[in-house]
């Protein structure tokens, strides 16, 4: 007797399911080919790009990445729980993926006062094309994190392990995508 295969799985062993996997890659791929015109961009006018990026918030950039960072560990840890699924551990997991949500908040509320100092001193879309490429992109992953949060709290009132694994992975992909940002607009 064979056995059925379900095709939502991964085969190749991932943990979670295959469509998620799929969403992770193609979101990927759009920061990756706005990212690689970024730098590209970059090339073309270095002093520009540097004069820009003097005028960002690279200390509230810096404890942002740290909130969200720490967000995906508790998103992590939450999907750890939620494999146990005793009482206690879908209690955890509730409060584990609050802990997430609760930490995305902060990193929104920061990049919030990071955006509107910048439209305050009139550093919008034309003032240059780094700053283009700045709203483009972090707004893009702003998106990508109240999107996030939304799963999360969805996910929460069940504290299903499948469920919550996905979502876990989905808020990896929004960790990572900032971690990639932060120093490429930043720090570089």
């Amino acid at each position: 007797m064979t056995e059925a295969v379900d095709i939502r799985r991964n085969p190749g062993g991932l943990p979670g399911e295959l469509i998620m996997w799929v969403l992770i890659v193609s979101e990927l791929a759009v920061f990756g080919a706005a990212l690689l015109i970024f730098l590209v961009l970059r090339l073309s006018d270095p002093q520009g790009f540097a004069e820009s990026q003097a005028q960002l918030h690279r200390l509230s950039a810096g404890i942002n990445t740290m909130v969200l960072v720490s967000s995906g560990f508790a998103a992590a840890l939450a999907a750890r729980a939620a494999e146990t699924g005793t009482a206690g551990a879908r209690r955890a997991v509730r409060w584990l993926l609050a802990v997430a949500i609760v930490l995305g908040g902060v990193f929104l509320l920061l990049k919030g006062i990071e955006y509107a100092d910048a439209a305050r001193r009139g550093l919008g879309l034309e003032a240059h094309v780094f700053f283009t490429f700045y709203w483009l992109l972090t707004l893009f992953h702003a998106a990508h994190v109240v999107a996030g949060m939304v799963i999360l709290a969805i996910v929460s009132i069940r504290a299903h392990a499948d469920a919550v694994e996905a979502s876990a992975q989905f808020w990896h992909m929004v960790d990572l995508v900032w971690v990639i940002l932060f120093p490429v607009i930043y720090l570089l």
